[in-house]
């Protein structure tokens, strides 16, 4: 059975995306079997390992009302042991789509059973918002993983993500716990960076990962190359810190 992991957070440009991408290929380094679910309409996980919306192919939105049909269309990568589930635009629709379904919350949560088995870890990248979408990913998962910036905003809205999260464990998903918040586009050189880590551990001593993401040159390139950190430059810093995250994540559990 695979740990369901959700990376989320409403707020947009906080490393969610980076993180789901990055944190998927450091488990599978580690020789996890991995699924990496895109279920944001932009599709940036999907295009951060090669896959671009143009590719005419099964993805998310075309499985996502038909489970049986899901591995056509599971993509291999180029990282061993690392599936992708792509996003796509049309998945703005699903939103629409899903308002009059019975059971509109665990759609995705029925999709992913059929391939809970095959894979160690199942990562669900959110759209930047708390809409139905975010809402079916957080009933698919066990467990809720938040990225947060290194900024001045950084806990603007997390409230409301917790109020979600609560509200969801206690009427959707008995089973969703919280695995952590991660600390991303750290610069030490900055006392902001410095300020914010204090006030966020602070506000979650319990659920506060050690290993924190550095804003890295070689991490934010990495995208535009189809590549995650690790198969674009392993010795970055930012391939570190997620090779460091995922052997925390892998010794994790939820609270």
């Amino acid at each position: 059975m695979a740990r369901r992991i959700v990376v989320a957070n409403q707020k947009g440009g906080v490393g969610k995306t980076t993180t789901s991408v990055n944190l998927a290929a450091s488990l599978a380094v580690m020789e996890k079997k991995v699924l990496l679910v895109d279920c944001d309409p932009q599709g940036n996980a999907s295009s951060g390992l090669g896959f671009y919306p143009s590719d005419q192919r099964e993805n998310i939105y075309t499985v996502l009302f038909d489970p049986k049909k899901i591995h056509k269309a599971i993509c291999e990568t180029d990282v061993p042991f690392l599936d992708l589930l792509p996003g796509t635009q049309d998945l703005v629709g699903a939103e629409i789509e899903l308002v009059d379904k019975f059971g509109r919350e665990h759609y995705l949560r029925e999709l992913l059973e059929e391939v809970d088995a095959e894979y160690d870890f199942i990562l669900i990248d959110c759209p930047p918002s708390l809409g139905l979408l975010t809402v079916n990913a957080l009933c698919a998962a066990k467990e809720l993983l938040v990225p947060l910036q290194c900024e001045y905003y950084a806990l603007e809205g997390i409230a409301q993500l917790l109020m979600t999260y609560e509200l969801v464990r206690k009427r959707l998903n008995t089973d969703l716990g919280m695995l952590g918040v991660v600390l991303t586009m750290y610069d030490s050189r900055n006392r902001l960076s410095w300020q914010v880590k204090h006030e966020v551990r602070k506000a979650f001593p319990q659920h506060l990962f050690e290993t924190i993401i550095p804003r890295n040159v070689r991490l934010s390139e990495a995208p535009s190359f189809g590549k995650p950190v690790i198969n674009y430059d392993i010795k970055s810093k930012g391939a570190e810190a997620y090779l460091q995250l995922a052997q925390e994540v892998a010794k994790s559990t939820v609270a």
